[in-house]
């Protein structure tokens, strides 16, 4: 709603016209009618009359539909439900008095039944006097209050839903499955293989022996001869048969086989053993990837966490900064109704506060934005409800020595195990380029389990053996493979190298860091304290016409400007401890530096 829609809202809940609004108000009816027209926009002075003689704050009419939510009068409130019955959410019935007004004894106050089908909330509310308004307008507020609901979240808590929901450690949780599966698969080259073939073969023509007959009746022949020399007889016999041809069929044209074969490699030149390690090491990569990930978000959910606790803070110190600047103004237009200060000073004042206001207005939409940003790393963007960390930011009087974490980030920084585990299987990998040197020795058997169309006694059922296979010339590829597998392990090394002097910058980065998040804790604290007193000093002497509006404004901000570097101090010494702590592969311990509760 606009500032002239609220206001002809308001004039006709109360049953007053645009003439009466004028005349209670001392604005003239023309300017009433182009405020609700929203031809012409009231200045602040104008629209505090208005304000005052519609019954509501100045805030129900000059902020935001969702400013009335933030209630410090029933004027407040009376904008909360003006927004809400605008919007449909109520519904209020009731007779009205020779004033116009509702009376207070037949106010029915209705949840829209949409909405009651949820909350069941209904008020009949009878016999009221006027100062029970207010009880009314409170219970109406925390009973609307469950539809904008917010969710109280600690660190823990969020922490808890970051490890259940979170997307990017589902996807390292998938990676730890996949190598576990590539390790089964390495596993496999220690069991022996197993198969079984079948086969169906038509032949153009049988198989068969032909054998003359010749080659057993010359012997035969002979052998006549040489006990009856001149018989013919026999011999011509001999011959008859001699001239023919004896067939033995083998296979007919159809053949059928099904075999069952097995082989189960006994050496291999060490190639199993060194497969079984990088299998495993690359389940141990793999977790260890995970636990980057892991570190990684937990980083970001700090950031996000205390972002977000840092932005709801920093609104409230420009709300503060804002209400001091409002009160300065108001001050101003009494000072300068009463002479005691010129225009340029009440226009100064006014310039500084609408100042004041769009730094809260930038402030709010920042918290917006860092919500947003942690309910899309806790999954939880589909949700309506807004979430309001419970754990303050914090920071350690004092830190351990910086040697622990030298000593911490050597032996668990996520990045060098890594490396250490992508290195030790680039060794493994030179052993089995090494192994294609020797042979490969293997059992063997075959088992014929059916056959059709040979004879048994021409095919063996039943074979076993063991046999090696040996690579002697490959063209040169079994050294390429092993200097290619040497280079990979050199690199390796080298990359530890430099990632260990890079870790030991970036623990002196963040540790440095911390301590002069302290120091500016320390100072402005004291800068504070001093800034306090001095916006105190300065009013006071306003009032009392002995400051300027500008020296009021300039403490105003000065206070307001130490107060949201601290906080960011505070949001920085966070945001560096949990990277400090990933860094050394412990971002578990960043519980431990936490206030206890």
């Amino acid at each position: 709603m606009t500032i002239g829609e609220k206001i002809k809202y308001c004039r006709k809940q109360i049953g007053i016209t645009q003439d009466k609004l004028a005349e209670l108000t001392g604005i003239h009816p023309v300017s009433i009618r182009k405020y609700e027209t929203n031809k012409m926009q009231p200045q602040p002075p104008q629209l505090e009359k208005i304000a005052a003689a519609l019954g509501v704050s100045y805030n129900a009419l000059n902020g935001s539909d969702t400013a009335g939510l933030r209630l410090e009068t029933v004027g407040d409130l009376m904008g909360v439900l003006m927004v809400l019955c605008n919007s449909g959410i109520l519904q209020i019935n009731g007779a009205r008095g020779e004033d116009t007004l509702l009376k207070d004894d037949t106010v029915s106050i209705y949840l829209n039944p949409v909405l009651s089908s949820y909350l069941e909330i209904r008020y009949n509310l009878t016999s009221m006097k006027k100062n029970k308004r207010l009880f009314i307008l409170l219970t109406l507020y925390f009973s609307i209050s469950q539809i904008d609901a917010q969710t109280p979240l600690s660190f823990e808590e969020s922490l808890h839903l970051l490890n259940q929901g979170n997307q990017s450690l589902k996807i390292a949780d998938k990676s730890i499955e996949i190598a576990k599966a590539e390790r089964d698969k390495l596993n496999a080259f220690w069991y022996p293989s197993l198969q079984s073939t079948g086969a169906f073969v038509h032949m153009s023509e049988k198989i068969e022996v032909k054998q003359p007959l010749s080659q057993f009746t010359d012997p035969a022949k002979d052998f006549v001869h040489s006990i009856i020399p001149d018989d013919q007889v026999i011999s011509s016999i001999l011959d008859q048969i001699g001239a023919n041809t004896l067939v033995f069929p083998l296979t007919p044209r159809n053949l059928t086989t099904v075999d069952l074969s097995a082989e189960w490699v006994l050496f291999s030149g060490g190639k199993r053993f060194r497969a079984t390690n990088i299998g495993r090491t690359m389940v141990d990569l793999a977790r260890e990837s995970r636990a980057q990930v892991s570190a990684n978000q937990q980083n970001l959910l700090v950031e996000s966490y205390y972002g977000l606790r840092l932005a709801q803070q920093i609104v409230t110190v420009r709300e503060e900064t804002y209400n001091g600047l409002k009160k300065h103004y108001e001050n101003a237009l009494k000072l300068e109704a009463a002479g005691m200060i010129d225009k340029a000073g009440r226009l100064f004042a006014q310039v500084n506060m609408d100042e004041a206001k769009r730094a809260l207005e930038a402030a709010r939409k920042e918290e917006t934005v860092v919500q947003s940003a942690l309910k899309v790393l806790l999954n939880k963007k589909d949700t309506d409800a807004n979430i309001i960390p419970t754990s303050p930011l914090f920071m350690n009087d004092s830190l351990p020595p910086k040697m622990l974490f030298d000593l911490s980030v050597n032996s668990g920084n996520y990045t060098l195990n890594q490396l250490q585990l992508q290195q030790h299987i680039a060794k493994q990998e030179v052993r089995i380029a090494q192994s294609g040197y020797l042979p490969n020795i293997a059992l063997f058997g075959k088992q014929t389990l059916y056959s059709h169309g040979i004879q048994s006694n021409l095919l063996p059922r039943t074979m076993i053996g063991i046999g090696f296979t040996w690579n002697l010339f490959d063209g040169l590829d079994r050294e390429k493979k092993v200097r290619q597998s040497k280079l990979t392990e050199q690199t390796l090394a080298l990359g530890q190298m430099k990632a260990r002097d890079d870790l030991a910058v970036g623990v002196d980065k963040l540790y440095t860091q911390l301590e002069k998040a302290q120091d500016n804790v320390k100072a402005l604290n004291a800068t504070i304290t001093l800034s306090e007193e001095l916006v105190r000093i300065r009013k006071k002497s306003f009032t009392e016409g002995m400051a300027t509006s500008t020296e009021v404004i300039d403490a105003e901000t000065m206070l307001a400007t130490v107060k949201v570097a601290r906080l960011a101090a505070y949001y920085e010494y966070d945001v560096a401890l949990i990277n400090l702590l990933s860094l050394c592969g412990t971002p578990e311990q960043f519980a431990n530096y936490q206030p206890k509760p």
